[in-house]
């Protein structure tokens, strides 16, 4: 059996297109994440930017300063995660079939 070496470079190129789409895609999803029963909501772009953050104005008194630098950090983490696993979700979905099933693969490197 010979090794066909056009058709692996092909594969790597509809790999390296499907890729760059999914990462154009990324950039339109977004991702809210609540805390304190939704006081504080924060959301997240698929490429983990924070993109908005709202705050309840009942948190805006002095004696609420430490809680609601806790609530942002929560509400941030929460949507910086869910972000990152619709971006993980996306570009899976548009490079199934694409790369094979490696054990021990990482492709963290190229957004996945």
């Amino acid at each position: 059996m010979a090794f066909d070496i056009t058709g692996m470079m092909g594969k790597v190129k509809e790999l390296q297109d499907k890729m760059q789409q999914a990462q154009q895609e990324i950039q339109h999803i977004t991702a809210t994440g609540e805390a304190g029963g939704g006081l504080v909501r924060a959301t997240a772009s698929g490429h983990r930017k924070l993109l908005k953050l709202e705050i309840d104005e009942t948190l805006l008194t002095p004696q609420d300063r430490d809680m609601l630098a806790d609530l942002v950090v929560a509400a941030v983490n929460k949507a910086l995660d869910e972000a990152a696993e619709l971006a993980r979700q996306e570009l899976q979905r548009k490079t199934s079939g694409l790369m094979p099933n490696v054990p021990g693969l990482d492709l963290s490197g190229f957004g996945a």
